[in-house]
């Protein structure tokens, strides 16, 4: 019985040794300003196929391809900026976590920051016209009616509370 279970331990760590493995690139780069372009890159960009991955994260085939043809490029002695042309030419701005301004991504870099101001503004109108309806509230005067009633309502109460100390 301890056999059959050191056996299954043995096959499972050797199954898991080998899919870790599966998962490592390695790559050659002529210098260390290569290697930290390509892995720059390859951070930025964004997996096609998976959800909130990029491209160094992901094991998908498409990310395989786009971290070989990327490694390549780099290779090659491309900026950076070649590369993300390249890249947005063939995927869209839907590759990269951070597009490039441009009519069709203005939404995404300025709206935000223009909500948050029209939300600031909006709150400071209301909490200043709310401010000002409470004090103009204030400087009303009672009319003589409502004076008349306030004078029998405090005359009652008064009278309770002088029987109640009594």
């Amino acid at each position: 019985m301890k056999l059959n279970h050191s056996i299954m331990a043995l096959l499972l760590g050797m199954s898991i040794s080998t899919m870790a493995m599966a998962s490592i690139d390695i790559y050659e780069f002529d210098s260390s300003q290569q290697e930290a372009q390509y892995r720059g890159l390859i951070e930025e960009f964004r997996c096609p196929k998976c959800q909130n991955q990029n491209l160094a994260g992901s094991d998908a085939p498409i990310a395989q391809d786009l971290k070989q043809k990327t490694y390549e490029m780099v290779k090659d002695g491309r900026s950076d900026t070649e590369i993300r042309n390249y890249m947005f030419e063939r995927y869209g701005d839907f590759i990269s976590y951070k597009p490039p301004v441009r009519p069709s991504t203005w939404i995404l870099w300025f709206f935000p920051p223009v909500l948050l101001v029209l939300l600031i503004l909006g709150w400071i109108y209301k909490a200043r016209k709310g401010r000002s309806q409470l004090s103009a509230d204030d400087t009303q005067a009672l009319s003589s009616s409502e004076e008349a009633k306030l004078a029998k309502i405090l005359a009652q109460h008064g009278g309770k509370t002088d029987d109640k100390q009594q």
